[in-house]
Order: structure tokens, then C-alpha cells, then sequence
């Protein structure tokens, strides 16, 4: 199944979600209380809050390292801690050893290749309903830590925000062709980091390839036009586009996300699993 799953998928793709497929994810009023850097404050999802104070944490003491199952079951705390239920869940393309040092955008600075990221956050502002308040302060969170402590170039950031302009806009289109570029700009060695911050779905499955019987989905900013970017699309045009060689982590910070990559391998925090 291991070789199967590196023919089928040539690149390292890991993905952070913020809970599995029956979960929703929350919204958060005040990530202040996350005890994240500037620019955090007023709002912002409740898993990726989470997990930047679990990193932070590590990056500033030097002499402890997290491995992935202390880093998922700590995220797991912090989001109960504030009253929530939902259970951050890792998938992955290749078997991972979670008892291994947690590394979520390959921090080691001699490791060479370019790092690129693409970064998304939707609010549904235009909307009259569905509102959140929290995705484009996850957006500049991430941001802020993937420079720091990523080390990735700002020229390298692609950001989508619905924020009046400012931004490229989340449009199906806009996001389908950021993740488009990202992999035809990535090449062996390069290091890839996707973070989506917004609405998230189920549809019904037409194929009855899906156990559950549904496709998990994002919510683009114009979903009631061109509809939402169902599971299948991006296992396409991103897992299985991205070149052999390369590494993508994704951070999905949605409602429904454990599957929404549709990958192979997977690690719920849920306090009993003790591998992937």
C-alpha cells in the first residue's frame, strides 16, 4: 500500500486539519487569549489559533522538540481548553513515524530549495449570512510565523482575501489557479505551505467512491456562482500535481476537513491512536 500510495502521489504532502469529516470548526472572538504574537488579536479560527501558540512555544524554547503526536494532542488541549470539541487530525501521502520531531514547514534553514506559500482567508464579507471573523487575521498569523519562522520570502506569499481589493480575491477561479501555480512554479527540493482559513462543506457523492457517501469541499467567496472546490479537484490539480521531490504541508481550517485532501495515511488526536 506504501508503494502504491508514492506512485499515486510523488510528492510529501502533509495536511493539518482542523477537525475530521462529522466536525465543524469554530470561529473564534479573541485569539488574544491564544497568547500569539503580533498581529494576533480580536478573532480567528480555533485550530489554527491553537497550534501557533503550540509552536511558538517550541520555537522559543530551543532545547524542547515537540514530536507530531505531542504538537496534535497539545493543539487538541488548547482548543478544548477554550470550550471546544473539535479534533485536529493529520493526514499524510507517506507513512509518518508521529513520535519523530514535528516540523510543519521544514525550519531547518540549511535545507535548500525555494519555499513558497499560498495563504487564504475568507470571511464571506459579501455575504448576508454565513459571516466569519476570523480568517483574515489567520491569514496574517500564518504569515507572520512562516517568515519568522518558515523562512519564507514574502515575494514568495501569494495571499486571497476578501478584504475589499486589497488582496486577490477568493474567487473558485483565484484559488484554483494560486494552487495551480504553486505547482508548476515548485521543483525538486522546493518547500510548499497552503493554508486555508474559511467556510467548509459536504456534497453529495455522484461516483460512489466516498465511504461516507459525500465529498468534502471548500467554500469559495463566489460558491453561489461557480460553486465550492470539492475534494477530488484538489487531490488533482494539487496533491497529485505536485512534483516528485518537493514537500506541501496544509493547514485547512474549515469544518469537514479530515478528508478534504482526500490522502492516504492519518492521525486523529484523539487521545487513543498511537500511530498513523
Amino acid at each position: 500500500f506504501d508503494e502504491q500510495a508514492e506512485e499515486a502521489i510523488p510528492a510529501d504532502v502533509r495536511m493539518i486539519s482542523g477537525c475530521h469529516d462529522e466536525q465543524t470548526s469554530a470561529d473564534v472572538n479573541n485569539v488574544g487569549s491564544f497568547n500569539l504574537p503580533d498581529p494576533a488579536g480580536r478573532s480567528g479560527g480555533a485550530c489554527t489559533s491553537a497550534i501557533l501558540q503550540v509552536v511558538y512555544k517550541e520555537h522559543q524554547n530551543s532545547s524542547k522538540h515537540l514530536t507530531f503526536m505531542d504538537v496534535f494532542l497539545q493543539t487538541r488541549d488548547v482548543i478544548k481548553s477554550g470550550g471546544f470539541e473539535q479534533i485536529p487530525q493529520l493526514s499524510s501521502s507517506r507513512r509518518i513515524d508521529i513520535n519523530q520531531p514535528f516540523d510543519m514547514m521544514s525550519t531547518n534553514k540549511s535545507k535548500q530549495g525555494t519555499r513558497y506559500a499560498v495563504l487564504i482567508g475568507i470571511n464571506y464579507t459579501s455575504h448576508k449570512q454565513g459571516q466569519l471573523s476570523g480568517c483574515h487575521n489567520d491569514v496574517q498569523n500564518i504569515r507572520k510565523y512562516i517568515m519568522d519562522v518558515g523562512n519564507v520570502q514574502s515575494k514568495n506569499i501569494t495571499i486571497l482575501m476578501d478584504d475589499g481589493g486589497k488582496h486577490t480575491d477568493p474567487t473558485r477561479g483565484n484559488i484554483m489557479n494560486a494552487l495551480t501555480d504553486l505547482t508548476r512554479k515548485c521543483q525538486a527540493g522546493d518547500i510548499a505551505f497552503v493554508h486555508y482559513s474559511g467556510h467548509g462543506g459536504r456534497v453529495k457523492d455522484e461516483t460512489g467512491q466516498e465511504e461516507s457517501g459525500y465529498n468534502s469541499t471548500l467554500v469559495p467567496v463566489d460558491f453561489h456562482i461557480a460553486g465550492q472546490i470539492i475534494d477530488d479537484e484538489l487531490y488533482r490539480h494539487l496533491v497529485c500535481a505536485m512534483p516528485r521531490g518537493t514537500t506541501l504541508t496544509c493547514l485547512m481550517d474549515c469544518c469537514h476537513s479530515g478528508s478534504v485532501l482526500d490522502l492516504p495515511f492519518n492521525f486523529v488526536a484523539d487521545g487513543e491512536q498511537t500511530e498513523m
